[in-house]
């Protein structure tokens, strides 16, 4: 994964929804044509290629951890993320991400669409919220550390407020 960070953000139309599809370890199976357009990524790139290909630098692990967490549970989760193009600029989104199940309720694969966030949100309420987080994972020096200390001070926010992550989201 590359790590050229160029600090320009990309928009896409508000009518657009980004569509991917995973396996079992978040290889994609599936990228639409408005994923491949805003990532910058060809479609042979995307394919076979870990999700986290995307991952921004600035985009807190312990969403992720509670992203990974909910699907396990068989749950879908709504959260707001950055994402890195392959050129390095980067877009926001907020991503609903569903397991996909067999008939017998097994887990076969993730399914996420991303539509484009609020701006005021991101502005007033994710951006700075992420960058504590980050910064709460960037003092460990050990990443497991961060990620454990994150994740806690999230836990913590969460509980303070008296709502799940999801009812969060929805409410700003």
């Amino acid at each position: 994964m590359s790590t050229n960070i160029s600090g320009t953000e990309v928009f896409f139309d508000k009518d657009d929804i980004i569509v991917s599809k995973t396996d079992l370890s978040g290889r994609i199976t599936y990228a639409n044509q408005t994923f491949i357009d805003i990532s910058g990524y060809q479609e042979t790139e995307l394919i076979g290629a870990p999700h986290s290909i995307l991952r921004h630098p600035d985009m807190p692990r312990c969403v992720f951890k509670l992203l990974w967490d909910t699907l396990q549970n068989k749950q879908e989760i709504f959260a707001y993320v950055i994402n890195k193009c392959a050129n390095g600029d980067h877009y926001w989104v907020l991503a609903h991400v569903t397991p996909s199940l067999d008939t017998e309720g097994n887990i076969l694969g993730y399914h996420s669409n991303r539509r484009v966030p609020s701006r005021a949100i991101l502005d007033e309420t994710i951006i700075p919220l992420y960058s504590n987080l980050k910064s709460i994972e960037d003092s460990h020096k050990n990443k497991k550390e961060g990620l454990q200390a994150s994740f806690a001070a999230l836990e913590n926010l969460l509980q303070e407020k008296g709502v799940t992550y999801d009812a969060l989201i929805f409410s700003l």
